[in-house]
């Protein structure tokens, strides 16, 4: 995958990696991670290696006033030394303006971990620098498809959030649909075709095990995990038209939350766990409800627009990111849960499947251009947009992890 910045943040701090020491070969260039990293994430510019003044790899061997002439605010220097069958990792963080250290670690890594440490160091120094935490540890869960018809394969797959290290978590000749993570990030649930019709499955990601929780006749579909991790939010229409269910995992005990003869789907649970908003066509058109996690009388919570749906709460449940749509103009919005206002933050017309990064501050979500599917990011105030280019010519349902 390639992270191309389309729109970046006009005030983006120059910030200089240095190459971290390093005796022998290794793995990884450490300092090219956290440079790729700060700089995709569109509120750094990291100074190209090649225009560097120098290579300090110690505090003492950095001339400031080298750097602040090359207009850099800030320098990371490290190390990536190697001790038996692991690396000794250490960086630091200046302010390149009064040379004082803003920041300083040290940590040990397996060869096979240094990747993610220099995701991790990325996420200390954005933490440090913007005030926000960083998403660069993260992973990403996508479908990907390849050929039609019978010779179709479908994938489930998860990654780094920069694209690296992607692994198959679910592989068919049918549709796969709708992954959610788990809040502890360790098991997916999805829907699958595999058996010509939709069943729900539950996959732990480290042994790959995974058990079926639902295969009603009828829709079996958009899995949403509780906060707490015990329950699934499901869509099902068992009992005729398609409603919002709660499923015990615990003990497989299944509660309707929502009754109605219309199209209820998509539910998506509040960061406390009190409450699920759905996408409901009762009133004509899709529109977004909220009712009790226990049940109980449904409220709509949309009114401006002909189409909103797919919701995903923000990390701490203050806005809602959806699918707003108006004619056959399909964006990514984000509705202000408090004061009821929609703020529009892509161009369209066909984006989709939106959902929040663990942070709050970036929302990944799906489009299209003619036959082809690709990723995208947009930030939270629509100043920063990220496309996210995949080997693959058709990617969709993107699910951050925890």
């Amino acid at each position: 995958m390639d992270i191309e910045i389309t729109e970046g943040i006009e005030s983006a701090l120059p910030i200089a990696i240095v190459p971290f020491a390093q005796q022998g070969p290794a793995p990884i260039s450490i300092s090219s991670v956290v440079s790729n990293d700060l700089g995709h994430s569109g509120y750094f510019k990291p100074m190209s290696e090649q225009y560097m003044p120098a290579r300090p790899t110690s505090p003492e061997a950095i001339q400031f006033e080298q750097w602040k002439s090359v207009g850099q605010n800030y320098i990371v220097i490290g190390q990536a030394i190697p001790a038996g069958n692991q690396y000794n990792v250490q960086f630091q963080l200046f302010d390149v303006n009064n040379g004082s250290q803003l920041l300083g670690y040290r940590m040990t890594s397996s060869a096979q971990d240094l990747r993610r440490t220099a995701h991790h160091i990325s996420d200390l120094i954005f933490e440090k620098l913007i005030g926000k935490k960083g998403v660069f540890s993260g992973r990403i869960a996508y479908i990907t498809s390849s050929g039609q018809g019978a010779s179709a394969t479908h994938r489930l797959q998860v990654a780094d959030a920069d694209g690296f290290n992607p692994q198959t978590i679910a592989t068919s000749s049918e549709p796969l649909m709708s992954p959610s993570w788990s809040p502890d990030g360790r098991k997916m649930a999805y829907v699958s075709f595999e058996r010509k019709t939709a069943a729900i499955y539950v996959q732990t990601l480290a042994t790959g095990q995974r058990v079926k929780v639902a295969e009603f006749p009828g829709i079996n579909g958009a899995p949403s995990w509780s906060p707490d991790g015990g329950k699934l939010a499901l869509t099902l229409s068992k009992d005729g038209s398609p409603d919002i269910y709660v499923l015990n995992l615990i003990n497989n005990s299944l509660t309707k939350i929502t009754n109605s003869t219309a199209i209820d789907t998509e539910p998506a649970w509040s960061p406390d766990g009190s409450t699920i908003v759905f996408t409901s066509d009762r009133g004509g058109k899709p529109q977004l409800y909220r009712v009790s996690s226990q049940g109980g009388s449904e409220k709509r919570i949309t009114f401006s627009g002909s189409y909103n749906a797919r919701a995903s709460f923000s990390p701490d449940g203050k806005n809602i990111a959806m699918v707003h749509g108006n004619g056959n103009d399909y964006r990514i919005a984000v509705l202000d849960v408090a004061s009821g206002t929609i703020n529009v933050l892509t161009g369209g017309p066909t984006d989709e499947s939106p959902s929040f990064a663990p942070n709050g501050d970036l929302i990944l979500y799906a489009s299209q251009r003619g036959s082809g599917g690709y990723l995208a990011a947009v930030s939270l105030d629509g100043k920063m947009q990220q496309k996210l280019v995949f080997d693959s010519n058709a990617v969709r349902e993107p699910a951050w992890s925890p």
